[in-house]
């Protein structure tokens, strides 16, 4: 797999922020090589968050991301300036670009104290150095540049470079076995299936086991037990997709680990023990309580959908109470969730770390138990222990 075959949640998110006409579309395109924006004199030209993923050396895989402008004006230009304050949930290195022929101003230092605030990687490039007869002090973390004649695109690629590698790999979940051991992977093909491919967390965990050297299989639900049967020794773990979390938690005997891609998934990104705590909500819904049901990605929605047909459906049975549902997608998300009683995200493979753990953090901050599909489907059938078995020390918290 090539580096720009690297999908886009993979990718380091690179956001360039800035006043209008302080040259952001300018030098992202310098920065990119590519005439990725578009660039006009006229105030506020870039009106929506505009994204590439590439890659770009010494970088690598990257996604690109040039915002609005801060400043921009009108209620339409309100809406704009939340869509670029947004961009914010999934950076993971940060951009403000300033006119470097004049002082900071009030908005870009608010800008660079909510990077802080929010412990992100930035870098403050004072476009536009062309125009000065001579160069101050960028101070730390700052760089002069000219987007227009390329002066110091070069080092400015390089000291976003430096960033790289403050992530560490992590494992999906060749971590829970010992090299050469066996992996079943459950993934049912119905009709929300999609066509001639495996969805994004099974690609992922297959080839994080293979690159563990574990030997893996790949079965329906309806021939795990044919799988499971006439083996000298069982597999080491079982891994399911979370609709058929009930079914398969009959067939695997046990003393074989079981666990699902979702659950997995809430692992990869850092909300494993916020969602742990938000499935014990389920047990305490009363009739009339709000629930937000929010998918990752945007999809065309089959007759057998697990957020909007399933999951409900699988509530209704659990709590027998008369919930409100509502259900969001993509990168629509709340800011205001108060007024949930509990929200209920998928496994988020289509979103980076950085922003499932804003969405996370900001349930938490708000009071609104937070927990994934996998997690609350376990809990809904009465497995949830069972499913955390790779993970005992969650298992003690139950």
């Amino acid at each position: 797999m090539s580096l720009n075959d690297t999908v886009s949640a993979e990718r380091t998110h690179i956001a360039f922020f800035g006043m209008r006409n302080a040259g952001k579309s300018s030098l992202v395109n310098a920065v990119t090589g590519q005439q990725l924006s578009i660039v006009s004199e006229v105030k506020g030209t870039t009106t929506d968050p505009v994204k590439k993923a590439m890659e770009i050396l010494p970088l690598g895989p990257v996604v690109i991301i040039d915002t609005p402008g801060i400043d921009d004006e009108g209620e339409l230009g309100k809406l704009r300036v939340q869509k670029a304050i947004q961009v914010l949930d999934s950076t993971n290195i940060a951009v403000l670009v300033s006119d470097a022929t004049r002082p900071l101003l009030r908005e870009e230092r608010e800008l660079l104290e909510l990077f802080q605030e929010k412990n992100l990687p930035h870098v403050t490039v004072f476009n536009k150095c062309d125009l000065l007869s001579t160069l101050p002090e960028a101070g730390e973390g700052g760089i002069y540049v000219s987007a227009k004649t390329g002066q110091n695109v070069h080092a400015l690629r390089e000291l976003l470079g430096k960033f790289q590698g403050t992530e560490r790999e992590k494992p999906i979940a060749r971590d829970l076995l010992s090299y050469g051991e066996r992996a079943i992977l459950v993934v049912p093909i119905d009709s929300a299936a999609p066509k001639g491919r495996l969805i994004l967390p099974q690609q992922q965990t297959i080839r994080d086991l293979l690159e563990g050297g574990n030997i893996v299989e790949v079965v329906k639900d309806t021939e795990l037990e044919l799988a499971l049967k006439d083996r000298k020794s069982p597999p080491k773990i079982v891994i399911t997709d979370s609709q058929v979390f009930g079914k398969v938690s009959k067939i695997v005997p046990e003393n074989i680990l079981l666990t699902s891609f979702s659950i997995l998934m809430a692992r990869y990104k850092g909300s494993l023990l916020p969602f742990l705590e938000g499935a014990a909500k389920l047990k305490n819904l009363q009739d009339g309580d709000r629930i937000l049901i929010s998918e990752g990605c945007s999809h065309h929605r089959q007759c057998e959908d697990i957020g909007t047909v399933k999951i409900p459906k699988w509530l209704k049975e659990y709590t027998g109470k008369e919930l409100s549902l509502s259900f969001t997608s993509g990168g629509e998300f709340p800011t205001e969730l108060k007024d949930y009683s509990l929200v209920i995200h998928c496994g988020a493979c289509m979103l980076n770390e950085a922003q499932m753990k804003s969405r996370v953090s900001r349930a938490r901050e708000q009071g609104v138990p937070i927990v994934n599909y996998g997690m609350a489907i376990a809990q809904m059938h009465g497995i949830l222990k069972r499913s955390l078995s790779p993970f005992p020390d969650l298992q003690k918290l139950l």
